[in-house]
């Protein structure tokens, strides 16, 4: 089933809330892109003739080519300055200025690089433990409907050694645009990119996201080129991956997960990488996602939940992503369930 749109807070991009009895009423944006953004869309736009045929024959898939050729990797690259990229925003941070979202709680919350012990019950600390989570994990940024953004995303084990998770509004706005100049920054930590940069190359959603903007489904698959001929997974490792982590009796009982992402929305700053840990509750708004207490913000939306994490190691699978927040509940972090969707997405990644 479809939550309501209207009540959500972290997912998919919008410019405008207008906000009626409680309720924000989203209005896509329309500006130009900038010169180099249409310079990347027009040269995506000759797709590969292998690619379109590739992707008929993916069935339960949507999928769009991004950046392919040399000449586009290189073009979506240059656009990312280190102006436009302190500039993005937190995909949604819009919406969530109009809806004031911050809160009583909140102002511990900013990204102050403490040392601390892992937590089982944290609400938003910065992870400061270490271990393989803090290499797999990376912000995203990302151009949608003319402006820039930021997500987040998890390097997992895939054949192709170039896959990453993310939410699908992080790469494509539901049933509207899908994103454009699409860039992984493993590790990053402070403005640094310690272990390069990477350009997607194939983006896949799950035709429920993109015909009907289903939070159930809001899970993407993307595949990242190589940065100077050396795949992500053989740069920082890889994490496990699950889509059978959740059945029907699990999602009820709940689950210990870790949550992980980079929040940019005030009351924190995007710089460092924050977790939630705790045990899950089954959404009773209309969804089959689970929900956390986590008082990240936008910007940590498609960063990974984790079962079987441990904090000693940083290494975990991967069985949700973070992907969105009620306007009356914004203590609550909800992912959706990593299954069958999710499996064909996984398989349709590993082919390209």
């Amino acid at each position: 089933m479809t939550s309501s749109t209207a009540h959500r807070i972290l997912a998919p991009v919008a410019a405008v809330a207008l906000t009626l009895g409680g309720i924000a009423l989203l209005e896509l944006p329309s500006g130009p892109a900038s010169a180099v953004t249409r310079a990347v869309h027009a040269s995506q736009s000759a797709e590969p003739e292998r690619e379109r045929i590739a992707l008929s024959r993916m069935e339960g898939v949507s999928h769009q080519s991004a950046a392919v050729t040399n000449a586009q990797r290189r073009a979506v690259l240059d656009y990312w300055t280190q102006e436009r990229m302190a500039a993005a925003r937190p995909i949604t941070g819009l919406v969530g200025d109009a809806l004031a979202i911050t809160g009583p709680g909140d102002a511990d919350g900013s990204d102050t690089d403490h040392q601390a012990a892992p937590r089982a019950d944290s609400t938003g600390e910065v992870w400061s433990a270490g271990g393989l989570v803090t290499r797999t994990t990376g912000k995203v940024y990302l151009t949608m409907n003319g402006r820039d953004f930021t997500c987040s995303a998890s390097v997992v084990e895939a054949e192709n050694r170039s896959t990453v998770v993310t939410a699908g509004h992080c790469a494509k706005d539901g049933t509207g645009s899908w994103a454009r100049n699409w860039t992984f920054v493993p590790g990053y930590r402070d403005g640094k990119s310690p272990y390069g940069r990477y350009t997607a190359r194939d983006m896949l959603v799950s035709p429920r996201w993109s015909r009907e903007a289903d939070d159930s489904y809001d899970i993407a698959m993307v595949v990242l080129n190589t940065d100077s001929g050396q795949t992500v997974q053989d740069r920082v490792g890889a994490q496990r991956i699950s889509f059978s982590a959740w059945s029907d009796q699990q999602a009820r009982e709940g689950r210990q997960v870790y949550t992980f992402g980079y929040p940019a929305a005030s009351p924190f700053d995007g710089r460092l990488l924050h977790y939630c840990s705790g045990r899950t509750s089954p959404d009773t708004g209309g969804t089959t996602a689970n929900g956390v207490r986590c008082r990240m913000t936008q910007g940590s939306s498609g960063g990974p939940w984790f079962t079987a994490f441990d904090p000693k190691t940083g290494r975990g699978t991967v069985s949700s992503v973070v992907s969105f927040k009620y306007a009356d509940d914004r203590g609550t972090q909800y992912g959706p369930r990593l299954g069958e969707e999710a499996r064909r997405l996984y398989e349709g990644a590993e082919r390209l």
